[in-house]
């Protein structure tokens, strides 16, 4: 048979499988590789979540694993006392001092590693700069950064001085900065000059000074200088540049601060249903211990690997499995500052060829862009390091697994399909790749511990087969304690809706649809809400509204979320414009920049139709499912309850004319 013959054979074979064994050479040197943990968890549940604070050393141990007395506002580990820093640090530099804690490559090809000591050095020296500046335990400090390395060593000396950080993703807008450091009441910011994208530099400070003008307390900036010679730029009254502060405190050692389990280590901001974005707070020693446990039991990180999760640490992922997890392992993990098709589209294939990586956890998104150029790109280079490979941010496809299966994995690398959130803090759903069979497109069961299930309106389970909502109905470790300085919209937002009182119980409800198979295995179907995932990251569909809204000539805008073959979803605004304005090319430039400086080029709409009038309902309600129906080019569904059922068809004719 033939070479070409026998591509075609296996091509067939993957199309029909629909069940995959994990390899037999990864099961005998899995970290977690007994079924019976399973089992373990439910019959020793809370207790046996010890197992994951026992990753992590601590300076005075815990009293109590779980105190659910005041639900839904869990503790964990009640009475632990723990620093993240020296978890992360100080604990490898007897054994792993010299090993590489971070390889960070740049866009235009440059360098850093930084072994355990190094970077031990470098975060300590900036803890003291910091604690210098004013900062002090419990201040949250404001990381406003692209991915280059004092990222995490700011995040990591804030840990240290018990600090909690709130990271901005660079990609954000000067408004959103702003927004996210008055909530905060964070007096205290660092960024950077600027950064590069397909090797051009791009002015950060600029648009960081912008959003300092919005922020109604004084703060102090710290200014990293990433681009040298390629912007010109001064420093501002009240900034400080951050080589220069460091090298003042050059051999400082800053004695980690002793932080209860319950202490706040971070705020995350992340998109929510009232256009306001919601201050998710992780702790330190529930959320150290779970995406530590996590990373071991389904990344399967050992120390002596070369791991590298592919995400932004401007989002969750970024901060669970490229820093925290890693770090708290003592693994080498893996930061790459550019796009995955700079200076060509076989980047990240190099970047794995080139640092023997072992482990890839990267996004459904780029695997479809991966497709899209061939496999001709992987095919240049030596992936045979890789051991086992991981998607998150979304769901993805049984062809888009298929291909990352053998076009990357070569077969021999199980897939980890996770599912969890930023309100989550680490994997809640997915297989434990040395237990667990994989089934493309299903993220699988829930892990040990996590009691999850598929309901419908009522709270009930629907069983096997059939959709419904995806609900979490017992506490975890690594989860969200509360919305900062918003308690009760904490409730509202995540545990109001499908409790059930009768039964005394309380559920978490993630907003994500869900259906469940016979074997347990949980297919996550998308979001419920009016929250849209591009490109794995949640966007508020008010507060792109709103955005648009702002712009002179707008009367009313409805947002929804089309499907997309590189994103997943892309942003389609459907806009009512005010009288005597007409919808042309100039407004819709205008809505478009809009939308980008309020919020950032990733909710660029992919569209903005034009329209006399929306669909809603007789109550006034925007029936925002018949304009992702239009945006789909999917059957419309049932418009009976529209008070103005024929401007549906009006909208669909439109965009099918553009």
């Amino acid at each position: 048979m033939s070479d070409e013959e026998l591509d075609v054979e296996l091509e067939a074979r993957l199309e029909e499988q629909e069940e995959f064994e994990p390899p037999e050479a990864f099961v005998e040197q899995a970290n977690v590789s007994d079924p019976a943990i399973y089992e373990e968890f439910e019959e020793n549940w809370p207790e046996a979540w010890e197992r994951a604070a026992n990753l992590l050393d601590w300076e005075e141990e815990w009293d109590q694993v779980l105190d659910d007395s005041e639900e839904p506002f869990y503790e964990w580990f009640v009475n632990g006392k723990l620093n993240a820093s020296a978890n992360c640090l100080d604990r490898h530099l007897d054994d792993r001092g010299d090993e590489v804690a971070i390889e960070w490559i740049g866009e235009l090809g440059e360098t850093r590693t930084y072994t355990y000591e190094e970077l031990h050095r470098e975060v300590n020296e900036c803890a003291a700069a910091l604690r210098d500046l004013g900062v002090e335990e419990d201040d949250v400090v404001t990381m406003y950064m692209p991915m280059i390395p004092e990222l995490p060593v700011a995040m990591l000396a804030c840990a240290r001085i018990g600090a909690p950080h709130s990271v901005v993703f660079a990609g954000f807008s000067a408004d959103a900065l702003a927004t996210r450091m008055n909530s905060a009441d964070s007096e205290y910011l660092v960024t950077c000059d600027g950064y590069y994208r397909r090797g051009d530099p791009l002015d950060h400070i600029s648009k960081a000074n912008e959003g300092l003008e919005d922020v109604e307390q004084d703060a102090t900036t710290v200014v990293v200088d990433r681009l040298g010679d390629d912007l010109d730029h001064d420093l501002a009254e009240g900034q400080v540049d951050y080589d220069a502060l460091v090298a003042d405190h050059e051999g400082a050692e800053v004695e980690p601060v002793t932080r209860d389990a319950e202490d706040m280590l971070f705020l995350m901001y992340t998109s929510g249903t009232t256009g306001k974005p919601k201050g998710v707070k992780h702790t330190t020693g529930g959320y150290l211990s779970y995406v530590t446990w996590t990373s071991h039991a389904v990344l399967d990180i050992k120390a002596e690997d070369t791991y590298w999760c592919s995400a932004d640490i401007g989002w969750i992922t970024g901060h669970s499995y490229i820093v925290y997890g890693p770090l708290a392992l003592g693994t080498t993990s893996v930061m790459y500052e550019g796009t995955p098709d700079y200076p060509d589209k076989d980047r990240l294939w190099q970047i794995v060829d080139d640092y023997d990586v072992d482990q890839l956890y990267t996004a459904p998104t780029a695997i479809r862009a991966f497709m899209k150029w061939g496999e001709e790109y992987p095919e240049r280079h030596d992936l045979s390091s890789l051991r086992l490979l991981g998607t998150v941010g979304e769901p993805i496809n049984p062809r888009a697994w298929k291909w990352y299966y053998k076009h990357i994995g070569n077969e021999e690398c199980p897939i980890v399909d996770t599912w969890w959130q930023t309100e989550t803090g680490g994997m809640m759903v997915t297989t434990l790749p040395g237990i667990k069979n994989m089934k493309p497109g299903s993220a699988g069961p829930p892990l040990p511990g996590i009691s999850a299930d598929v309901v419908d309106n009522s709270g009930d389970p629907v069983g096997a087969g059939r959709a419904g909502y995806l609900v979490v109905n017992k506490p975890w470790p690594g989860m969200l304690r509360t919305l900062y300085k918003n308690d009760e919209r904490f409730i509202n937002e995540y545990w109001d809706e499908y409790s059930i009182p009768e039964r005394d119980e309380w559920v978490y409800f993630p907003e994500d649809g869900a259906k469940l198979d016979e074997d347990g295995y949980i297919t996550v179907l998308g979001r419920v809400d009016d929250v849209i995932n591009v490109s794995g990251h949640r966007l508020g569909t008010m507060e792109i509204e709103s955005a648009i809204v702002g712009v002179e000539g707008v009367a009313e805008a409805a947002v929804v979320g089309g499907e997309h073959e590189m994103k997943g979803e892309a942003v389609y605004a459907y806009v009512i414009t005010e009288d005597g304005y007409e919808g042309g090319a100039d407004l819709r430039d205008e809505i478009v920049g809009a939308v980008e400086e309020a919020i950032g080029p990733i909710a660029r709409p992919e569209a903005v139709v034009f329209t006399h009038e929306l669909p809603k309902t007789r109550s006034g309600k925007i029936m925002r499912r018949l304009l992702e129906d239009i945006a789909n080019e999917d059957e419309l569904g049932d418009t009976s309850t529209l008070r103005n059922p024929d401007v549906v068809s009006e909208i669909q004719q439109k965009v099918q004319g553009d």
